[in-house]
């Protein structure tokens, strides 16, 4: 493939491995598209798929992913610790390879408006294709979740993009846009206190004074009995992933709380693995043209 595009949609069932499959079968088979990896979450019910390939055949099968969750995601009788606002809560498109930011833009547009028209589902622009500036945070365009979607699209400010002005009675409604890499990595807490952990997240959380380039919420893992600290690293260039490691464990010291391990979700970009790895084992003019992998792919 010449041209590569990612996609990462976010679908709100993390509990029913049929449903799963069927959805990640969109993107199994395909020409000229990947399916790199899916994981779910129970306590989150949630699922996160990433998919990759040339733009056009990516959006065809992001449209049949989208058709596949409406048809069997009923979010009135859905519940878990994740904010989420649809079945197909959020789609961003991630410009790999020989595909500008703009292309990633105007893939988000065509898949938005598509899915809308087919489905009948209201779609909002957010980050790099947010079409108003209070858009282009995805937690302003969730905020109020799935149960008070209907009456924040009544208000001016939430006229979606594309489709109806109301919800889709099962499907809600979905975030579909274009972003840079980032990371979700969650740190896992050894406290069942879910106030212990979102008051960790409100500290190491930028909007809280905290890690410039870090969004962060407090998670409740019910059947390990424990807490988590939920993080997406939108610049990790920038935030590493041993930067907000260091701090959460900082922040837990004065609870009198531990860290019990760290999670990536999906695909991580190796340059971030890599700055970790020389931060921890004290490496000295290390980088990341050391690594065997990375040469190979030159």
């Amino acid at each position: 493939m010449n041209r590569i595009i990612e996609c990462v949609p976010n679908f709100s069932e993390g509990r029913d491995k049929l449903i799963i499959e069927k959805i990640a079968d969109a993107f199994r088979a395909k020409d000229n598209v990947r399916l790199l990896d899916y994981s779910s979450d129970t306590d989150h019910n949630r699922s996160v798929i990433t998919a990759a390939g040339e733009p056009e055949a990516l959006k065809h099968a992001v449209i049949d992913a989208v058709g596949k969750a409406v048809e069997l995601i009923n979010m009135n009788k859905h519940s878990g610790q994740h904010p989420r606002m649809g079945a197909v809560d959020v789609v961003p498109f991630i410009p790999i390879k020989n595909v500008t930011m703009d292309e990633a833009i105007a893939l988000s547009n065509d898949v938005g408006k598509a899915v809308s028209e087919k489905f009948n589902l209201p779609v909002f622009l957010y980050e790099k294709s947010a079409t108003q500036p209070h858009r282009e945070n995805l937690a302003n365009v969730r905020k109020g979740e799935y149960e008070g979607l209907k009456d924040k699209m009544l208000l001016p400010d939430w006229k979606p993009d594309f489709g109806p002005l109301q919800p889709h009675p099962t499907a809600g409604a979905a975030a579909v846009g274009a972003r840079m890499p980032l990371v979700a990595y969650n740190v896992n807490l050894n406290t069942s206190d879910i106030e212990i952990a979102t008051a960790i997240a409100k500290k190491v959380r930028h909007i809280g004074g905290g890690l410039r380039f870090c969004k962060a919420m407090g998670v409740e893992l019910h059947e390990r009995g424990i807490t988590q600290v939920s993080m997406n690293l939108t610049d990790y260039t920038k935030t590493s992933i041993y930067r907000a490691h260091e701090m959460v464990r900082m922040e837990a010291k004065r609870y009198g709380v531990t860290v019990v391990g760290g999670e990536v979700i999906g695909l991580v970009p190796m340059e971030a693995l890599v700055d970790s790895a020389a931060y921890y084992l004290g490496l000295e003019n290390f980088s990341i043209n050391q690594v065997l992998e990375a040469k190979l792919m030159e």
